[in-house]
């Protein structure tokens, strides 16, 4: 009795604080227009060629920035803005910039951007360092936005690595869905600076016929928004449920129902990294649930040619992209945010882009994987303990931090 009333009281306690939280913060809007950017030949130029041409800010927001070709070609293009009067503003998470030189930070400081750090990592600090911000956005003048996995480092390049680079997809969005990005941006920059952003007020101007809304991860709030509405779709599917993501460590509720969606007769894949991938821990402690998902006639395929980094849900006709991968720790610690929409256009790009990631797959069966060595076995089984043991650990959440 004295645990029910406890929990009452703290969710009272929750409420007043945070007041009424609606189930996602921004609505469906109509009049936008998105276009598809598959791997760094295709997004870094047009990230580039947005920043040369603005007239008014730029806003950045990454985790990943590491010092390299790819990095100089932004810092350039984000200094020569700034040089001719354009407001600039860059966020990066502390421990993902960990590889950007001080030498370019400085260039980024002296050339009149403003730079600043997500949670900076202080050992006395302990379990607050852990909550980062996993977001990749770049926002450029109110009238169009980027996002997707991308990071700045040479890891996405083709021209760096052109056997090796990161298999990536990110989108481009102008209408009114921009402005809903601005906001997130200008919120977590405030929040993590203590500063005001002033930006010019922008109008929500239509720039195409397609829906799309903005959906989030954020920690202070007590909810994910990416997660709620990715069981929701999967549970509603009518015939497809397609599914890309870097890192598979998803939740019970989302594995029961992929595996229902399955059992009912719906087509229900995932594309998953193969033996590329930059922490084979993750594709061990991954690999565990292929079994039961097997069972039930989910389709497994590993991307083979290289590190596959893309996070994308295509569920009928409706299309999720964004910074949110199927872990654990994205859904307990990062901030996240996707781009969901609705363009018949571009589900059918994404639907054709995952027949050809299929076709570059090893599709993995259930007589294969029941018949794995042993030695799989035993370190799915020592994966699976450590990653208990280090979640029930963090059961208890580290006192909130300033970031939302």
């Amino acid at each position: 009795m004295q645990r029910v009333q406890a929990k009452g009281h703290q969710r009272r306690y929750r409420d007043a604080v945070l007041g009424h939280q609606p189930k996602f913060r921004f609505p469906w809007r109509k009049g936008n227009r998105f276009k598809l950017l598959v791997d760094g030949g295709a997004f870094f130029p047009a990230m580039l060629t947005s920043i040369a041409t603005a007239k008014s800010h730029i806003l950045l927001e990454m985790y990943l920035f590491e010092s390299g070709q790819v990095a100089d070609r932004f810092i350039d293009a984000l200094t020569a803005a700034a040089g001719r009067g354009v407001k600039v503003y860059v966020l990066l998470d502390d421990f993902g910039a960990f590889y950007l030189r001080r030498r370019d930070r400085e260039r980024l400081s002296d050339g009149g951007v403003e730079l600043a750090s997500f949670n900076r990592l202080r050992p006395a600090r302990r379990l607050l360092n852990l909550p980062r911000n996993h977001r990749k956005l770049l926002l450029v003048d109110g009238e169009v936005a980027f996002t997707g996995g991308v990071g700045i480092t040479d890891r996405f390049d083709p021209a760096v690595h052109p056997e090796s680079y990161w298999h990536e997809i990110m989108v481009e969005i102008r209408g009114p869905c921009v402005l809903d990005w601005q906001s997130v941006f200008k919120e977590t920059w405030e929040r993590s600076t203590g500063r005001f952003l002033i930006l010019p007020r922008g109008e929500l101007k239509g720039r195409g016929s397609r829906a799309g809304r903005v959906v989030l991860h954020a920690r202070a709030a007590a909810r994910s928004e990416i997660t709620r509405s990715f069981i929701n779709r999967v549970r509603n599917a009518e015939r497809r449920v397609w599914l890309a993501t870097a890192y598979f460590v998803p939740s019970w509720k989302l594995r029961r129902e992929l595996r229902r969606a399955a059992r009912e007769g719906k087509d229900v894949r995932l594309l998953l990294p193969g033996p590329r991938t930059d922490h084979p821990s993750v594709r061990i402690l991954g690999r565990r649930y292929y079994g039961r998902l097997l069972r039930d006639g989910v389709r497994i395929f590993e991307y083979q040619p290289r590190f596959l980094h893309a996070k994308v849900l295509l569920v009928d006709e409706w299309l999720s992209i964004g910074s949110s991968n199927l872990d654990h720790w994205n859904h307990r610690w990062n901030l996240e945010a996707n781009q969901e929409l609705e363009d018949p256009v571009l589900v059918e790009k994404v639907r054709s882009l995952f027949v050809t990631d299929f076709a570059k797959s090893r599709e993995i069966g259930l007589h294969e994987w029941r018949e794995r060595p042993r030695v799989e076995r035993l370190m799915g089984r020592l994966f699976g303990w450590i990653f208990s043991l280090t979640a029930r650990m963090r059961e208890g959440r580290p006192p909130q931090e300033r970031q939302p």
